[in-house]
């Protein structure tokens, strides 16, 4: 009897060696678009404020325009949002996980385990 198999994976695109864009960073940039908060994206993720902000910075400095911008001031005390240059970088990732989802799912249809 056949058993069903699937194959998982994960990616992550590099820009000049450096760690450009992955599924981290993403759910980060999915949580500011939520909350519009870097540290309420990193609560949700359970990491630091700090190294949420390191890949924030991280990820500016090798986008040509700023995917993630914070904003000062405000009743509310400010913020942060995904600017389009990350919506687009973030339409762009997706994009590459849904064709490589398909094929993998072709190939993994014809694993014999």
């Amino acid at each position: 009897m056949a058993r069903q198999t699937d194959i998982r994976f994960s990616f992550r695109i590099f820009v000049g060696g450096k760690r450009y864009i992955g599924p981290g960073r993403v759910q980060l940039m999915e949580g500011i678009m939520k909350h519009g908060s870097i540290a309420r994206a990193a609560q949700d993720m359970d990491m630091s404020y700090r190294k949420a902000w390191q890949l924030v910075k991280d990820m500016n400095a090798i986008a040509k325009r700023p995917l993630v911008e914070k904003q000062l001031g405000g009743k509310s005390g400010g913020g942060a949002f995904v600017t389009e240059a990350g919506k687009e970088v973030m339409k762009q990732y997706y994009s590459i996980q849904k064709q490589a989802t398909s094929l993998f799912s072709k190939a993994s249809s014809n694993l014999k385990v």
